[in-house]
């Protein structure tokens, strides 16, 4: 698959979602995404359970070295789950070889901002991760989790929205994000993105991936100079040509898959 195929098919997935409820929507994008994962990786054992009172999925590659790691899901705070994101935890765990948990956290507009957090911190007590991994509006939650732990384990952030967003600091439109599907945050998850940029870095070591084509991925890259200024060791890796969501599709798009395994290495290396 090409970059251009994976957004049109992608674009008319999400046409699809207009209009719809809240849980008829969620429905159609976790089959539109599971509709471009691979399959699991041989000898992964997936279990759905609650950890801490939260719903999550657990990923166990066979013979596993100890230790587990914390995945959360994006999807602009509204839609996302441990099933539309099955494909990416389930590689991560086995690039990691490691136990991966997957949070199901609740959504907006059910649910608010603290309480999606709270979720997350909720099963981050409870398995005391080696790492903490997040997806999109998974990788806001994983910083500002990571802010509130005294010793916050290796970050690994996948295309985050960072704060202090606005007209001035995102970047162009691209395909499948525009500057107002960022901006509309404000509307949906009002308390998701704090309104000025964080001084200090979300963890000592951070392990960041975006993609060329996001409105995202200039700020992001500007937070990542004052990280790295204020002592964190970051590494940072853009995949070109690609888009927002391209991780989905990891396993067809060969520099998406480059990138990614990439990424995965890098944070192994940190645990």
């Amino acid at each position: 698959m090409d970059i251009e195929a994976f957004i049109q098919r992608f674009a008319a997935g999400l046409d699809e979602l207009e209009g719809l409820a809240p849980a008829a929507a969620r429905a159609r994008y976790d089959a539109l995404c599971a509709g471009l994962a691979p399959h699991d990786p041989a000898g992964l054992r997936v279990e759905d359970t609650r950890l801490g009172g939260v719903a999550v999925r657990r990923f166990l590659p066979d013979g596993a070295r100890p230790g587990r790691v914390l995945f959360v899901h994006g999807g602009g705070f509204t839609i996302g789950s441990i099933r539309s994101h099955h494909g990416v935890a389930a590689s991560l765990a086995a690039h990691l070889d490691r136990e991966v948990i997957s949070v199901d956290y609740r959504l907006a507009p059910e649910a608010n901002y603290a309480m999606m957090l709270a979720d997350c911190r909720a099963v981050a007590e409870t398995i005391a991760p080696l790492a903490m991994v997040g997806d999109s509006a998974g990788g806001r939650l994983v910083m500002d989790l990571a802010a509130s732990c005294a010793h916050a384990p290796p970050l690994g952030l996948i295309y985050p929205p960072v704060g202090g967003l606005d007209a001035s600091t995102l970047g162009p439109d691209a395909p499948l994000l525009s500057r107002d599907d960022v901006l509309s945050i404000g509307h949906s998850c009002p308390t998701a993105l704090p309104v000025a940029a964080a001084a200090q870095p979300p963890g000592l070591t951070l392990h960041v991936l975006s993609v060329e084509h996001d409105p995202l991925t200039a700020p992001l890259e500007a937070a990542i100079e004052h990280w790295r200024d204020a002592g964190a060791s970051v590494d940072y890796r853009c995949a070109p040509g690609m888009v927002h969501g391209a991780l989905h599709a990891h396993a067809l798009l060969p520099e998406m898959h480059s990138a990614w395994q990439a990424f995965c290495q890098a944070l192994k290396g940190s645990l």
